[in-house]
């Protein structure tokens, strides 16, 4: 399947790829007390914060009946899901490979794994976070909608999108260093030009289309419709993000093994 790039590395490299992702998540947690128990109790501790200041304290509603304190937190923490794990990618991208530069003169090691362990730690974080939003979902709404189970089809475009990021930003990171700062500053930018912490439908009418170039607006919307509302996602427009963002990876795993030869130069 050499016209999916992260299925052949996975096959070739699926042990490495799952003992770098495994070490990078647990020592993240590794002298802490409750250790990996953390990455379940950051998001529950968020949630309830979110539904206390957003719920309680602004008494904010998202235009539809809601169903407690805890609706509008779990619309908002959805739309921060689908955020933490792009965000995740385009910060840390810049310096995959200048963070582990010592790999970059061995020959042996495949360096165009170290995107697909990146995505593959923020795939970790996210699917915890998927599991609370699940469960914050079936407590407020006594139940879970069967189109829940269409969310892996609707994640995969930005998952595809997530890997191209990666691949081209790795490379671009070791060239000019000033890229990090730049992607710092714009995953913030993402936050607030998303759907997050309001409805599309609160944008003027004008401006919505312009916030659909977001790529993250197609994905949350969909998302919470699939989770949260019970509703088909738009099948066309997922396919047309589905291509375009399939050939922007298949841009960002050209650039760096186009690249890749002139790392040792530079580092």
């Amino acid at each position: 399947m050499s016209w999916f790039p992260p299925y052949s590395l996975v096959s070739s490299h699926k042990d490495l790829i799952f003992q770098l992702a495994r070490r990078e998540v647990l020592e993240r947690y590794r002298g802490s007390v409750l250790g990996l128990l953390w990455s379940f109790m950051h998001p529950i501790l968020m949630l309830l914060v979110y539904m206390f200041v957003f719920g309680v304290v602004f008494q904010m509603k998202w235009g539809i009946e809601q169903k407690g304190d805890m609706e509008f937190a779990i619309i908002l923490f959805s739309g921060l899901i689908v955020h933490g794990l792009f965000a995740e990618c385009l910060v840390r991208a810049p310096s995959l490979v200048t963070g582990h530069a010592h790999f970059v003169k061995k020959i042996v090691f495949p360096l165009q794994i170290l995107p697909v362990v990146s995505v593959c730690v923020a795939l970790f974080h996210m699917v915890v976070g998927l599991l609370i939003l699940l469960l914050a979902t079936l407590l407020t709404r006594a139940s879970i909608p069967p189109t829940a189970m269409l969310l892996p089809v609707v994640l995969f475009p930005i998952v595809l999108l997530a890997l191209g990021v990666s691949w081209f930003l790795a490379s671009l990171g070791v060239f000019l260093r000033d890229v990090s700062q730049v992607v710092g500053i714009l995953a913030t930018v993402l936050l607030f030009l998303s759907p997050i912490f309001y409805p599309v439908s609160a944008v003027p009418e004008r401006l919505q289309p312009f916030l659909y170039l977001n790529p993250l607006t197609l994905i949350i919307e969909e998302l919470r419709n699939v989770m949260i509302f019970g509703e088909f996602p738009d099948w066309v427009a997922l396919a047309v993000y589905a291509l375009l963002a399939y050939l922007f990876m298949m841009f960002g795993v050209w650039w760096f093994k186009r690249t890749r030869n002139a790392f040792a130069d530079v580092l």
